[in-house]
């Protein structure tokens, strides 16, 4: 068993105090030890050893919402309203087809992985038919990248002619979907501690996904022992939209439908009244909050100091590349200590409840808690090492200020399992530079095919 001994690292692990001058040994994929320089033990014969001087030790990042296809569709309909912008883009999307998504798959999550992100979910709810495996293509990527995967397979049933927003072009049938999420969970699904590939399942949101199909999927998920995801609360038309077609609000919805419970995740959630909160925490709902993205899209700020103050649980999220363009996972912290902040004053939300909203945060919110999102013995040695100890980041006192309020620092090294995946600055699994161009042939490929397809 391969060992590695980190030394020299301000160890930040989430769980527990800082240790300004620690070390951590990695046994294979597993943290076995964690503690102070002064008290760590001789390396064993042959392990590899990292000085880590000037570098702060971080869990991986964890990140609970994506759509990786739309790395392919970024930058397009700029000024729009969620709405609007969805409008703009589902013709776009319906063009999609497996070459389309793993070239853009590919480009998202290695650029995850150079924010530090070691894990993540993807939530992929637009299945033109005949276009290929499109899941099968997130998962490749994911593989070749070397993340821990969370593909959420998603759905939509509710077309324009029922009322939804998506052209009916881009819905499938309801037990079509039902078929695909439970085959999908039986071939890819890994339950083990140690998984790098778990399937959740995701209709996509109250106005695309009719209540049938919400209450038959979570059935379907309680049946095979995996979680819930899905948007909601993300902008005020949703919320009207809900009031008007089913005469509650949205929390209210998915209380109906028994969809609030420990093995949900919902994103967004931006739009929460005070007994909202109070549901979310009592049931143990969680929410993945995409700060950059509810910006972009001008939907609202989350009320994230709130969730936590009542005990809920909140991860981060990066949304979707067609709106968040290049956000970096690391950056997600930033953006939501300072909407935080904007909204409820300088202690609304500190650096470090920002780094555990990206790390434990998130692990909670895909169930994987007691695996991840710490620096703990027993837990899976995902680790990010950032190098704060630049010529100008040296200037700030605290590591974890750097990482969090300053920009990202430079990646000395991202650990999955163990295994290398960054290495100062650059991937090591596979040619950054090829996966870059990949999702741009991706982005040129999918203007092609839609010009084609569009009237």
């Amino acid at each position: 068993m391969r060992t590695l001994v980190i030394e020299n690292v301000h160890v930040a692990p989430v769980a527990g105090p800082e240790i300004p001058r620690g070390y951590l040994r990695l046994d294979g994929d597993t943290i076995t030890a964690v503690g102070p320089m002064a008290a760590a033990p001789p390396p064993p014969p042959g392990a590899e050893r990292i000085d880590a001087s000037g570098c702060l030790a971080t869990p991986g990042l964890v990140n609970t919402h994506h759509h990786l296809y739309q790395w392919a569709t970024q930058g397009l309909a700029q000024e729009a309203t969620l709405f609007e912008w969805l409008v703009a883009l589902y013709p776009v999307w319906a063009a999609m087809d497996a070459e389309v998504v793993g070239g853009a798959a590919g480009a998202a999550l290695g650029w995850l992985a150079l924010s530090g992100c070691t894990t993540t979910s993807d939530h992929h709810y637009v299945f033109p038919q005949g276009r290929g495996d499109l899941l099968a293509a997130t998962i490749e990527a994911a593989r070749r990248v070397g993340l821990r995967f969370h593909p959420a397979r998603g759905s939509m049933d509710r077309g324009r002619s029922r009322g939804g927003l998506p052209p009916d072009a881009v819905v499938e049938d309801l037990d079509e979907i039902l078929t695909a999420t439970a085959a999908a969970v039986d071939e890819h699904h890994d339950p083990s501690p140690s998984s790098r590939l778990r399937v959740a399942v995701a209709p996509c949101s109250p106005f695309s996904a009719s209540a049938e199909l919400m209450t038959e999927a979570a059935a379907l998920a309680r049946d095979k022992g995996v979680r819930l995801h899905t948007h909601l609360a993300e902008t005020l038309d949703e919320d009207e939209h809900c009031v008007a077609r089913f005469g509650l609000r949205p929390v209210d919805y998915l209380d109906k439908l028994g969809w609030l419970g420990p093995d949900v995740w919902l994103a967004h959630a931006v739009h929460l009244t005070d007994a909202d909160i109070g549901r979310l925490a009592a049931t143990g709902t969680g929410s993945a909050h995409c700060p950059s993205s509810n910006g972009r899209l001008g939907a609202g700020i989350a009320r994230v100091s709130e969730l936590l103050r009542r005990g809920a649980n909140v991860g981060l999220g990066v949304d979707g590349s067609a709106s968040s363009e290049l956000t970096p996972l690391a950056g997600e912290m930033r953006q939501a200590l300072l909407l935080q902040r904007a909204r409820y004053g300088p202690r609304a939300l500190t650096a470090r409840q920002a780094l555990e909203l990206a790390t434990l945060g998130g692990a909670r919110n895909l169930g994987r808690a007691a695996e991840l999102g710490t620096l703990e013995p027993g837990k899976l040695a995902d680790v990010a090492l950032w190098r704060v100890d630049g010529p100008f980041a040296a200037a700030v006192a605290d590591p974890v200020c750097a990482l969090v309020l300053g920009p990202q620092p430079p990646l000395a090294r991202l650990l999955v399992g163990g295994e290398t995946v960054v290495e100062d600055g650059e991937l090591r699994t596979a040619a950054q530079d090829d996966l870059g161009r990949a999702g741009a042939a991706a982005h040129r490929r999918l203007m092609r095919l839609a010009r084609s397809h569009l009237p």
